[in-house]
Parts: C-alpha cells; structure tokens; sequence
C-alpha cells in the first residue's frame, strides 16, 4: 500500500526563488529531488514566470477559461435571485439581510416589492448597521494610531486609557480583539532581552569545548565563524552556525559587514527552541564576543565558550566546515548582489544539510543521521 503524499503549499516567494535558481543555471533535476517538488507543478511555475511573470491562477487563464468562469457566474445569479422569492415568506429581519446581500445584483425596489417591505424601513434599518459599521472602523483606525504612535509598547490597558482620553469607552476585551485581528503585538508580549551593563574586571570566559568535538548530543554544543566572499566590488561575510551533533548547519547569514548584527540575523534564524542550546563555542573576534550576543545567551540560559586567543585548533570544525564551504559553494559561483548571495546561499544550506554525505556521520548527510538517531 503506498503512502498518501501531504498537500504542500507553497508562497508565491518559494515559486520565484525556484524559478530564478533555474533560470540561473541549477538543474531542473536537481531543484526537484533536493526541494521534493512535484515535476508538474515546478513546470507549471516557470511556465508562468515566463507568460505573466505572477504565479496567481487568475493571471495565467485563458479565454476560454474565463468565459467559463463568466457563464458560472451568471447561474449562480439565477440561483440567488430564485433565492429571494424562497425569503418572501420569511421573517422582517431575514428580509432584510436577503435585500442587503443581494443589492450588488439587483434592483433594491424590487426586491422590496418581492419581499413586500417598504424601502423606507430598508434604507433606514441598514443606515443604522452602516453607521455601526463606521463606529467600528473609526476604532480600528484609531486604535492603530495610538499603537504605532506609541512604537509598539502599548498593550491593551494603556490603549483603553488612551481612548478614554479622547471620549471612547471601550473594553480591554474588544481592544485585544481588534489587535488580534489587525496583528498589532505589543513588544512587552514579546520575550526580550534585558539589557544591563557587564561588570568590569570579570573572570574571562575560557574554552568549555576543550576540543571535544564528537559524541555531542543534539544541540549539546553549536559552534560558529565568519568567513568573507566577494560580491560585486566589494567584500560581503558569510555567518554559520553547526551542530556538533550531525554536522548540520542551523543557521546562517550574510551581509556587508562583519559585526554583531550578522551572528545576531543568524542566531535568529536557528528553527529550534534556542534556550534547547547548551553550548555555544566560537573564537573572540569582537563579532561574537559583546554586549548583544551575551544578552542573547543569557537570555536562553546558553553557556559561552571561547577559544584560546590566535588558536585556531580549538575551533577546527568551524574551521574546516569553511574549508568545505568556501571551496564547493563560494569559489565556484560569482555573486553579483546580496540578493543573489542570499538566494544562493539559502539553496546550498538545503543541499549541504539534506544531501551531503559527512565520513564523520558514517556517509550519511546530516539529515539522515539526526533522523536515524531519533529511530534508535
């Protein structure tokens, strides 16, 4: 019996980033078997990249499609309007709802005459649910503009005092509603890190690691560094961080500069419960050690460890993982925007960690080795 295939969506992001790595020179094959994409649908969207260059079915039908979609319109009118003479022996209410659906479609005096209620009573029962209406949105916009004024602090007590100040009771219920609905999330809602200052003089963080290297569990001890590639004219970095554990590369980044923020965008981008990392080692470029990413560690309870200073031994699988990466993936494209790099480098993570075999890992990629570590 074969196993029933899980439907995959895909966001209309995902189908351009496929696209452009074709159109860019990797195998149709290979962005198949390595993204496990269906050939139909991943022809489908180059087909559409090239006629529309937009992925939405509606942009990519033909003539005959739409005049079909046209005639379906047309009875399903048919449908409705049978539909309003069914409501004529209905309540006052539901008459009125019949009316009001439907008077995109057709003449609000007939179908008062249909449903025997005068338009008086119509236009002045729905100018009242109009105005109600109008009420709500005037919050809504209102209710925005105390949030955003305010840069993102103000949670649903603060907003209802500011309401009350401009003449508006209304409860931290409806406010919290409201915000779910327009996805407005305060920064206190937010976990964040409590910035303080270090001490002076403190005892400096040595090598935890000690060069043990193997026999880590999952996420027991990730490593990281930087290494520089060229994009265009000048000099961009490249951030990784590997899990000692099945080799496999958790996170990444690149950008122009060689700071905090690149560890930061990279640590950030780690899929898994952060405060799940017990160790976390790498060298003592200022880049890694500082304000920034000790708040961060210490915010999810991760041990530091650092490297004997200019000992690059202590941090050999960082090390040697680059030498891998600068010569299968770096030295073998030219980047010629960031935009590229990021499209690039985002792919060759896919391949490294679903495709790659490691002899450390038995020859199995890092994948397979974590899958077949949970099945023991």
């Amino acid at each position: 019996m074969t196993e029933k295939r899980t439907r995959r969506s895909f966001t209309q992001e995902f189908k351009k980033q496929m696209v452009q790595l074709y159109e860019n020179g990797k195998p149709r094959a290979d962005i198949i078997r390595e993204y496990e994409l269906t050939p139909s649908a991943f022809d489908k969207w180059v087909k559409q990249s090239q006629n529309s260059g937009s992925f939405r079915e509606k942009d990519n039908r033909t003539p005959e499609e739409k005049e079909l979609i046209r005639l379906r319109k047309e009875i399903q009118q048919l449908r409705m309007e049978n539909d309003i003479f069914k409501a004529s022996s209905a309540d006052h209410g539901t008459k009125i709802d019949v009316i009001r659906n439907n008077s995109h479609l057709y003449s609000v005096s007939a179908m008062c005459d249909v449903l025997n209620i005068p338009r008086s009573t119509y236009y002045s029962q729905t100018q009242a649910k109009t105005q109600v209406k109008k009420d709500e949105q005037e919050l809504v916009q209102l209710i925005r503009e105390i949030f955003f004024s305010n840069r993102k602090n103000f949670g649903t007590r603060k907003i209802k005092v500011e309401l009350k100040k401009k003449g508006y009771i209304v409860s931290r219920r409806r406010i919290g509603r409201i915000m779910s609905e327009q996805g407005l999330v305060s920064n206190y809602t937010v976990i964040q890190f409590k910035p303080h200052k270090s001490k002076c003089n403190e005892e400096k963080v040595g090598n935890v690691l000690n060069r043990e290297f193997t026999g880590r569990e999952e996420l027991a001890a990730v490593v990281s560094d930087l290494t520089y590639v060229r994009v265009g004219h000048k000099w961009h970095y490249v951030c990784l961080f590997t899990d000692l554990f099945n080799r496999e590369i958790i996170g990444y980044s690149a950008g122009p500069n060689k700071d905090a923020q690149l560890v930061y965008k990279a640590l950030s981008g780690i899929d898994r419960p952060l405060n799940t990392i017990q160790l976390f080692h790498t060298d003592r470029g200022s880049e890694f050690d500082n304000q920034l990413i000790n708040e961060v560690l210490e915010t999810f309870n991760i041990k530091r460890s650092l490297s004997m200073k200019g000992c690059p031994y202590d941090n050999a699988v960082a090390e040697a993982m680059f030498n891998v990466v600068k010569t299968e993936f770096i030295k073998q494209m030219r980047f010629e925007s960031q935009q590229q790099l990021d499209l690039e480098l985002d792919d060759y993570v896919n391949w490294y960690n679903k495709f790659r075999i490691h002899g450390t890992l038995g020859y199995l990629t890092p994948m397979e080795y974590r899958k077949a570590a949970a099945g023991s």
